[in-house]
């Protein structure tokens, strides 16, 4: 019960941050706290400064590729697959999963943006990194607010602690080689297609990869599409049912808060419902946080967009998943 409070406050308080001061991409200020909550039943400084760390640091090197090396594309490709290849290798390890997840998920989406001559590179970075400089507050808060009984927590802990980890270097070297590969043809698909508002889509790519193994990736990939189709179901029926007082922020921010009560419910219970319902926050949260203009511009196409999009992108995926693996395990053998 408290981690869905935990899980709902961030989202409710991380969207009000984003209205308040009119952040651009407010959908950074919604998920990456939840990522941290539903991964930490405690207020886990470590983990928070894993992935602050990593947004900043992969900010700063695609800055400086985007910045000295777009006039050159082999010398910048050749300077991506390296990037991409140290964030694969990090994700391999415990200590260093989130640190590399993350530089591979922001670093992808900044390399897309950044390809387009118009785009503002300066107020994306600036955006994300007061959006990881949030997570310490929200978090910090959802835990004072709704913390977890003494006991629970040290439960948890124990447990936490009595994890064995098991060393497969054929397995780990698979698993760097296809996110490797798979990551570097997102990266060439977005630089040669105009696809500027395939966000949702491009990160759909990395949700199913996460797992890093063939069989956990189709798992994933049917998740990612059951729970982008409840998102996009809440978001039309904010849309539908506030109609003409969508101008109204507090309204707004009330239906969006009832909306996210749900999925931060199947959040919390982890697994297959856990992974439905953070789908469900990135198909709710970015739409309404990006093509949503009360007044001037709704959602509704946006939303149908993006659900078909994500499945398109999500089905490809899967298939290129297939094929890659086939092939590492017949090239990476023991």
């Amino acid at each position: 019960m408290m981690k869905t409070m935990r899980l709902w406050f961030a989202c409710v308080f991380g969207l009000a941050l984003s209205m308040v001061f009119g952040w651009s991409y407010g959908f950074f200020a919604i998920l990456l706290p939840t990522f941290i909550i539903a991964r930490a039943d405690h207020f886990n400084v470590s983990l928070i400064n894993q992935m602050v760390l990593g947004i900043v640091w992969v900010s700063l090197e695609v800055n400086f590729i985007s910045g000295f090396l777009q006039p050159y594309p082999w010398l910048m490709t050749v300077a991506v697959a390296i990037l991409f290849m140290s964030k694969c290798i990090a994700m391999t390890k415990p200590s260093g999963y989130l640190f590399g997840f993350t530089g591979l998920l922001v670093g992808s989406i900044a390399l897309n943006f950044m390809s387009y001559p118009g785009f503002d590179s300066e107020e994306f970075t600036l955006t994300l990194w007061v959006s990881a400089l949030a997570i310490y507050p929200i978090c910090g808060l959802a835990y004072y607010l709704f913390s977890e009984p003494e006991r629970e927590a040290k439960l948890e802990q124990s447990q936490q602690t009595n994890v064995a980890v098991q060393h497969d270097h054929i397995g780990v070297l698979r698993q760097t080689a296809m996110g490797w590969t798979i990551s570097m043809l997102a990266f060439l698909i977005f630089q040669f297609g105009d696809l500027s508002d395939s966000v949702s889509a491009q990160a759909s790519i990395f949700i199913v990869l996460t797992p890093m193994t063939f069989i956990g990736s189709m798992a994933a990939a049917k998740i990612r599409i059951s729970g982008t189709l409840l998102g996009c179901v809440a978001g039309m029926a904010i849309q539908l049912g506030l109609s003409s007082w969508a101008n109204n922020g507090l309204l707004f921010l009330m239906a969006f808060a009832i909306a996210v009560g749900f999925f931060a419910w199947l959040l919390a219970l982890g697994g297959v419902k856990g992974g439905l319902g953070f789908s469900a926050m990135s198909a709710l949260s970015v739409p309404l946080t990006t093509a949503f203009q009360p007044g001037q511009q709704d959602a509704f196409f946006a939303i149908i967009y993006r659900f078909s999009s994500i499945t398109f992108t999500v089905v490809l995926t899967s298939l290129a998943i297939w094929f890659v693996h086939c092939v590492l395990v017949r090239v990476i053998k023991a």
